[in-house]
């Protein structure tokens, strides 16, 4: 059962996912892949106005598993708003005003220091604990970024928006995106569910999601995280290589790098 959209959090504190990644492309020939991961899901209003919150997390400092503002955004570093700062500058861009609640940040951590990012999401909800919009932060291997505002979301409900940003070389800068957002359990606290397919003007390409169960983050779950993914950053890239070659061998339609847009922000389409 989807949670309503006024689902809160029991604290605001620092969580983790423990869950897996899936990855379907369904032609020129099917490929497939299934891996085991886990993110973080953080308060950023919370830990911005209160540091210590983060509790084991090693915030904007080296540690085992740690958070950086500078990893998301245009980089501006804490003593400059951080990246929570950024968010805000960008939905003012959008002139989102109503979002002025609790901030969630589900994203990678740094794991021994090292960090890549496929994608992030901001849930930004109002005072109810509504959600008003998503931010959803993408990066590609080249170290370009771009975001997709997603307007007015709910759980369970798709939104649309179309592709602008170049992320792998065998899909083409056309088509859509289709989002869906889910979470079950007492409070929310329970399981995640992100769905982002891609289809391009043949239709469907891509269907893609991360699935997880939702933990406090304490010594004991950074802990299972650690030990049982201890190198889950550095892995993130090498799969993308390593299926990249996969796709290559099996002669998906190859796209050469185009120019980044001029704007670093998208805003989605009607929700249909």
């Amino acid at each position: 059962m989807t949670a309503p959209a006024t689902s809160s959090m029991p604290s605001l504190a620092p969580m983790i996912g423990f869950g897996h990644v899936h990855h379907q492309r369904l032609r020129p020939r099917v490929h497939r892949f299934v891996y085991p991961t886990f993110h973080l899901l953080l308060p950023m209003q919370t830990l911005q106005s209160s540091p210590a919150t983060a509790g084991v997390l090693a915030l904007n400092q080296p540690g085992f598993l740690s958070f950086w503002d500078a990893d998301h955004g245009d980089g501006r570093s804490p003593a400059q708003g951080g990246a929570l700062a950024w968010l805000q500058e960008v939905l003012q861009s959008q002139n989102i005003t109503d979002a002025d609640g609790e901030i969630w940040l589900q994203c990678f951590p740094r794991v021994w220091g090292y960090s890549f990012k496929p994608v992030s999401f901001w849930y930004c909800q109002r005072k109810d604990g509504s959600l008003r919009a998503i931010v959803a932060e993408v990066n590609n291997t080249f170290g370009e970024r771009h975001n997709y505002v997603l307007d007015h979301p709910q759980y369970g409900r798709e939104l649309h928006a179309s592709k602008a940003f170049h992320v792998s070389p065998f899909c083409p800068v056309e088509g859509d995106y289709r989002f869906e957002f889910k979470r079950s359990g007492d409070d929310a606290l329970g399981r995640i569910h992100v769905r982002v397919d891609y289809a391009d003007s043949q239709g469907p390409l891509l269907l893609t999601g991360i699935n997880s169960h939702l933990q406090p983050l304490t010594a004991t779950t950074r802990r299972k995280a650690l030990w049982k993914y201890p190198l889950m950053t550095l892995a993130v890239m090498a799969r993308i290589h390593w299926h990249a070659l996969l796709l290559w061998i099996k002669r998906a339609p190859f796209h050469p790098k185009p120019q980044p847009p001029v704007q670093p922000v998208s805003r989605s389409s009607t929700n249909r």
